[in-house]
């Protein structure tokens, strides 16, 4: 990819020179036309000799050798970016793996428009998934025209557009009010989530009245509501503190306060923990699902030329034959490898802890009971790791 970015930029730099050139040679052109048309006007005679002159001056203006070098430099940087980004990506798409899901998606769609707030598109999508599906389908999962899941879905626009409600009033109006309610509303279900999204809130309100040249009334402000977080945040209320000493805070050594990415933090900090009390993540789970595909799609299309051009097949359908690099904030799973196998985990496979506390595989547990120092397929079994004994029965699946 470098490598094209690189050929596409001389590429350019190429054109803007040849451009240039071509521009220059023009010009000089039409100055030699205009200076033989006065020779000509005032001497007819030179026609001969201005002709020649202005033939020999066209003969050096050599643009078809120049424009050759260009297209063809064209043609081949576009002969690359096929080779890089034309894929049929048929080839690895497996429709049945979305066969009988199609109430999942639209769900998903559903509450995606609902969190990026196009309310109205989510009310119009609905209506066409309605009006377009009829009479309930015979299946496990809820359909888009389910009762219960439209009564969910109101429920979930009326939050979001308080969330948005609030984010607006936070990144036009710097309106810290309604948000400061909202937090000490939900304060304990916060606390559980070891946020600090009401005291970063307060600490904007007294930062805000200390840039308004209200000092004394952000001390006030201060002592009537730092005290909760003194255990978790005092260093940061001795700092608050003692910079409504400085009359110029931007020129303090508290300048830090002053940044406006404050606002974009508290935000971002707002929005992450509205949807963790949700139970949902910050990004909406479809933009996840687009954005890892996007990543892993030229990995497996390349995997997939390798084992067709070695004539193997991907037999594995739980799993891909290759791992995909993900950013960290795009790992929602944990995983386990089993000390024992050395295999990694799975829904089938999960790991489980015996009451020594240490962990293995869900069948490297069972054959070690199958394998036992008291006899085949005894109750205790001993574990690998130390002297301890216990039964399959005793140990528990663990949820990292």
């Amino acid at each position: 990819m470098d490598g094209l970015l690189q050929q596409g930029h001389e590429l350019s730099a190429c054109y803007n020179s040849y451009q240039n050139d071509v521009d220059t040679k023009i010009a000089n052109m039409r100055s030699a036309l205009e200076a033989a048309k006065t020779t000509l006007q005032s001497d007819p005679t030179q026609l001969n000799n201005a002709m020649q002159s202005l033939s020999n001056q066209a003969k050096q203006m050599q643009f078809q050798r120049a424009q050759k070098d260009i297209q063809s430099s064209i043609q081949k940087f576009g002969k690359d970016m096929e080779k890089k980004f034309k894929h049929d990506i048929s080839v690895i798409y497996q429709p049945e793996s979305f066969a009988g899901k199609e109430q999942l998606m639209q769900r998903a769609l559903a509450v995606h428009f609902i969190r990026q707030g196009q309310f109205d598109m989510c009310d119009m999508f609905i209506k066409e998934m309605t009006s377009s599906a009829g009479i309930l389908p015979d299946t496990d999962d809820i359909a888009i025209n389910d009762p219960a899941l439209i009564e969910a879905v109101e429920s979930l626009k009326e939050q979001f557009r308080q969330m948005y409600k609030i984010m607006k009033q936070l990144s036009e109006d710097h309106y810290l009010e309604e948000a400061i309610v909202w937090a000490k509303l939900h304060g304990p279900d916060l606390l559980g989530l070891s946020s600090s999204l009401e005291f970063n809130l307060h600490r904007l309100k007294f930062v805000q009245l200390l840039l308004d040249k209200r000092p004394m009334d952000a001390l006030v402000y201060g002592r009537q509501h730092f005290a909760p977080f003194g255990d978790k945040h005092f260093a940061e209320i001795k700092r608050l503190m003692t910079c409504t000493i400085y009359s110029d805070l931007a020129h303090s050594p508290y300048h830090y306060l002053c940044t406006p990415s404050l606002w974009d933090d508290i935000q971002i900090e707002f929005q992450r923990d509205f949807c963790s009390l949700l139970n949902m993540s910050a990004d909406s789970p479809l933009y996840a699902c687009i954005y890892v595909g996007t990543t892993a799609l030229p990995i497996i299309m390349k995997v997939h030329k390798i084992m067709a051009a070695k004539r193997a097949e991907w037999s594995q359908q739980d799993e891909l034959p290759v791992e995909i690099p993900l950013d960290d904030d795009m790992r929602f799973h944990s995983v386990f490898t089993c000390p024992v196998s050395k295999e990694q985990a799975t829904d089938t496979n999960p790991p489980m802890m015996m009451p020594c506390g240490h962990v293995i595989c869900k069948e490297s547990l069972q054959r070690l009971s199958r394998n036992s120092r008291y006899g085949r397929n005894a109750l205790r079994f001993k574990c690998p790791y130390c002297p301890s004994e216990s039964t399959v029965d005793q140990a528990i699946q663990v949820h990292f």
